[in-house]
Formats: structure tokens, sequence, C-alpha cells
């Protein structure tokens, strides 16, 4: 892990030492349990089930996040004055100014034209942080390295980035997240990027139809949370590209839709919509899940696909036609994050609740395997998988009550806060 030293917090109250230790906690001679999250519910919007103060204190998890700048965050705020967090807010910016960049350089607005562009945006060349001087560079002719909100992106040859920068967050009394507490580490290496820069940037095309990209953003289901910050990324990249003179010389157009979430058939409505509505373009879904549902639809209609928030490994090797991507990292990447948290506040023991569908059990088992390279044995973790829509987790919580590990990770979508007030009513949760 880069950056600095990560401190060892406790699970409980306001987590003031002792989490390295596991002690027990004074006279109560109750042990002190740290509990974690990851990128589906460490949001702000968890606190808002939870009435009492503290039931959340000194929960940490990572997330998928750079420090984004101040100025960044204001105009997101200007799109949207009631967002509350900013995950994935600066991925969504950058998948949409990728799209409209690569449709540049290929002087087309056909997918199947610009995506063998996109790859080569990310590494290389003359860096450029925003559309307008990354089109300029495209426009004498230059090679253009994006670097975006969400950091440098170095994709692979998959199609996602080689390094992320991830956000380490903890809740504070009041339920919501500590800002001050935040902390950023890089994961993964720049140097695994892909070395193919792709095709040479073309004449640019000044007639022909305008670049539409559509959207596929959990407006409604378990990641609803996620929508906010994903939907002003979005509308902030094409105000800003548009600003900038557009792409092929015409505004790029934003056609708007609701992925729900892998319960619903939702996604796949919205993708029938955006195909008929001759988007080039979808950007989502959030969901792994639902991405899943609706990948082959998308890219066999030849149009692509880049999702701000997929993290599956089931992607990096998914016969897409090469006309998926993402600017969110694979699980494999926040994996060693989380795990490198965990060794680093002191566990020993580690009991894993993860949702059964492709993000939930593909990030339990990348961070399974990383603790176990760490230094743990799989005898040290118990990893549960659970169905989000059972009515209770009453046998899950009772498992990881006996097996009363050093810390609980929680990998799961709104479903979340259910088990978390499960795991606090039994002593081992965040409330102690």
């Amino acid at each position: 892990m880069t950056g600095a030293a990560l401190l060892a917090l406790t699970a409980c109250g306001g987590g003031d030492g002792g989490g390295s230790d596991n002690a027990d906690s004074g006279d109560s001679g109750e042990k002190q349990v740290n509990v974690y999250g990851t990128d589906g519910n460490m949001g702000n919007a968890l606190g808002e089930d939870f009435s009492e103060e503290g039931a959340l204190a000194g929960m940490r998890g990572t997330t998928p996040l750079t420090d984004l700048s101040q100025d960044f965050k204001d105009r997101l705020l200007e799109v949207d004055p009631n967002l509350q967090d900013y995950n994935y807010a600066g991925e969504t910016y950058d998948a949409v100014v990728l799209t409209a960049l690569a449709a540049q350089a290929a002087g087309s607005n056909q997918a199947t034209a610009f995506a063998p562009y996109v790859n080569g945006l990310t590494f290389g060349g003359e860096a450029c942080t925003d559309f307008a001087a990354c089109a300029e560079i495209l426009a004498s002719g230059g090679n253009v390295d994006y670097d975006g909100a969400s950091g440098p992106l170095s994709f692979a040859d998959a199609g996602e980035p080689a390094e992320a920068s991830f956000g380490i967050l903890q809740f504070g009394e009041d339920n919501t997240l500590d800002d001050d507490a935040t902390e950023f580490v890089i994961s993964g290496d720049e140097a695994n990027a892909a070395t193919d820069e792709g095709p040479a940037p073309v004449p640019t095309a000044t007639t022909g139809g305008p670049l539409i990209i559509g959207t596929l953003l959990p407006l409604t289901g378990n990641l609803a949370f996620l929508g906010p910050p994903e939907v002003a990324g979005a509308k902030l990249a094409v105000q800003d590209i548009n600003a900038a003179g557009g792409v092929l010389g015409a505004p790029v157009q934003l056609v708007e839709g609701d992925s729900g979430d892998a319960s619903t058939d939702t996604a796949t409505q919205t993708v029938d919509r955006l195909l008929q509505a001759g988007v080039n373009a979808i950007v989502g879904a959030a969901s792994s899940g639902v991405s899943l549902t609706v990948i082959d639809a998308i890219t066999q209609a030849g149009v692509m696909q880049i999702s701000p928030a997929n993290t599956s490994d089931q992607f990096t090797t998914y016969n897409d036609n090469g006309l998926y991507f993402r600017t969110a990292p694979p699980d494999t990447l926040q994996a060693r994050a989380l795990a490198d948290l965990i060794i680093e506040d002191g566990n020993n023991t580690v009991g894993i609740l993860a949702l059964n569908d492709p993000y939930g059990t593909g990030l339990a088992e990348n961070t399974l395997n990383n603790l176990v390279e760490a230094g743990l044995s799989e005898d040290d973790i118990v990893s549960i998988t659970y169905d989000p829509q059972a009515a209770n987790f009453d046998s899950e919580v009772q498992e990881m009550v006996e097996f009363n590990p050093d810390a609980i990770v929680v990998i799961g979508f709104e479903e979340s806060s259910r088990i978390l007030e499960g795991l606090n009513s039994n002593g081992v949760g965040p409330q102690r």
C-alpha cells in the first residue's frame, strides 16, 4: 500500500485506538470488533437507515475515489445542489470525456470506429486533464494522455484502469462519513497499462450525425444512492464538452436512463429504449450484475458500453467485441486495498459477509486471497455469501457471532443496513 501508514482504529464508539491490539474493551470484557465496508455501502445513504447516534461510528471501508478538487465538487453541486456523496462522479465524468475524445480522434460517431482509440487515450503522449485541452492536442495531430477527474486511468488491454486511487472512509458518531478521516491510497501499477496506443487520429470530420451518449445509471434500486453523483458527473462532462465546441462540430446529446437493479428488468427496458434512440455509447451500469444482463445486447448492436462503477473481474476477459470499457478499477485492485487496510489494523481473524452476485462474490474471493497472501491462514477467515433478497440475515449474523473474528467485512448494497443492525444487536457491529 502506498501513502501514509494507516492508523489502527477500532469499530467501537469513536474508534479511539486499540484496533490493532484487538484487546478486551475495558471493564466490559467484550472484544473490540473492527467492521469494514466497501463501495457498495460506504456512503452517507447507509447512515440514513440508523437513528441511534454512534450506530456506525468507527466503521471503515474502501471505495474507488480520488481526492477530488474542490472546484470539481463545486461544479458538481451546481449541477445537483443536493449531492450527499461524490462516489463515482469522477469516474462517470471521465467515461463521458473518454467517449467524446475517442469519437473526435476517430472522426466518427460510430462506436466500432472509435472504440479502438479508447485505451490509447489514457497513456503515453501529451498529458491533458480536460476535454478542451485534449481536443487541441488531437487537432494538432498530437498524441493524447488523458488524466481525468478520477486519476491517470492508464488502461490495460482489457479496457480498464491498471492502477486506481481508493478512499479509506470512516463513519463518525453522527453516522455520516467523517471527511476529515478520509485517506487515499493507490492500488495497482501503471506499468501494467497497455502498450498499443491504437490507431493514429484521423482528420476530424465536421459532417455526419452528432455523438449521442445514453446513460444507464441507478435512479432506482439497491444502488440508487450512487445515482445522483454519477448523473451529475455525466451532465457536467457533457456541459464541458459542448462548451469546448462539442464533438465532430456538433453538441454531444445526452439521453438519460435508469438501470434499476438486478432484481428487475428495468435495465433491459432502458437499453432497448436507448438503442432505439440511436445512441452511440452507453455509460453504465453501476452494478456489475446489471451490466452482465445487458452487455451482449449493447455490444452486439455495435454500441460501446463504458461503466463508471462495474468492478467484477468477469469483465476483464468478457467477450465484448472490443466495445466494453470501464473507468472503475476491477475488484482485484480494491481487494488489495481492503486487505491491506485489514492487515494494517492488526486483525488476525476475519469474517466476510458478501452478497451473492458477481460483485460480492468476486470482491470477497479476491479479498480472501489477498489476506492469505498477507499471512493469514484460510482457517483464520470465514467467508459467507447471502441472498440480498432474503427476509432476514439472522443465520449469517449468528455464524459471525460464533466465529468471533477480530474483523467483519460487509460487502453489499442497501441491505447492508439490516446486516449491520443484526451485528450491532449481537455485540459484534460497529456500535459498541
